[in-house]
């Protein structure tokens, strides 16, 4: 199953650092918060990535690019009038990833429709955020939407208000709407971690679509949308404050989203 994730933002708000780079390469304990997210997958055997670039997208195709190297062991030797390097490490990710560049001002949802063409059509495929880390059950999840049998599935975490609402039947999680954030409004909100049927790409009309709003709502209302409820760890990278919080907890040892071995 591939793994798609939204890394082409401006990151505006946490401009400190997104002017610099884009906002999924800002690091946590060294590395990005991008080679987290994928490394959280891939413990669980999802090793295909496609990522939806955009603004300095070429910063994450550098950090790519030289992935190898930088996680390798490296001898320089420049005696004797040479320029030789030998590695000694030579195992990396098994990771297959492709970056594609989505535009600069493309929203959510024209970013999927945007890389359709990588998709494998015949199975569904996993999408998140490229800025938030969390100790989702990605095996319940894919599990929760095969039983449910519906276009899409979102996990519903519980937040501070700043996201979109979502209305949830108790018993079976079948979403019934999906709306933006009101001030009166409580705190379940679309925590990414989504499976989607191809078919999904159908509700994308083009670049401008902000896939959050039409696609989501209108599956909602055709009755095509579930939520996957995650009671556990889950932390967006929006502010630098959330950066700060992250950060600490990787510092101290204590980062919820890590279930891999170093």
């Amino acid at each position: 199953m591939q793994v798609v994730i939204l890394a082409g933002g401006f990151g505006t708000r946490i401009s400190e650092e997104s002017h610099l780079r884009p906002k999924p390469m800002i690091e946590i304990g060294g590395m990005p918060i991008l080679w987290h997210i994928m490394k959280n997958y891939s413990a669980y055997g999802f090793n295909e990535f496609i990522i939806c670039g955009g603004y300095k997208q070429h910063v994450i195709k550098d950090f790519f690019n030289n992935y190898f190297l930088h996680a390798s062991d490296v001898t320089f030797d420049f005696t004797n009038s040479t320029n030789r390097m030998r590695v000694h490490k030579t195992y990396t990710e098994q990771w297959k990833i492709t970056v594609a560049d989505t535009g600069l001002n493309t929203m959510t949802g024209g970013r999927i429709r945007r890389i359709k063409k990588y998709l494998n059509p015949d199975e569904p495929f996993l999408l998140t955020y490229g800025d938030g880390v969390a100790d989702v059950d990605l095996n319940a999840l894919i599990q929760f939407h095969k039983e449910n049998g519906k276009l899409a599935t979102l996990t519903v975490v519980n937040a501070g208000q700043r996201f979109g609402v979502i209305k949830m039947g108790k018993e079976n999680g079948q979403i019934s709407s999906f709306r933006e954030k009101r001030d009166s409004d409580g705190n379940p909100i679309n925590g990414g971690f989504m499976v989607l049927d191809p078919k999904v790409i159908d509700y994308i009309e083009g670049d401008d679509t902000v896939f959050e709003r039409y696609p989501l709502e209108q599956l909602a209302r055709e009755g095509q949308l579930c939520g996957f409820r995650h009671d556990g760890f889950w932390q967006c990278m929006d502010t630098k404050k959330d950066w700060d919080t992250l950060e600490k907890m990787w510092e101290s040892g204590e980062a919820p989203w890590k279930n891999w071995v170093d």
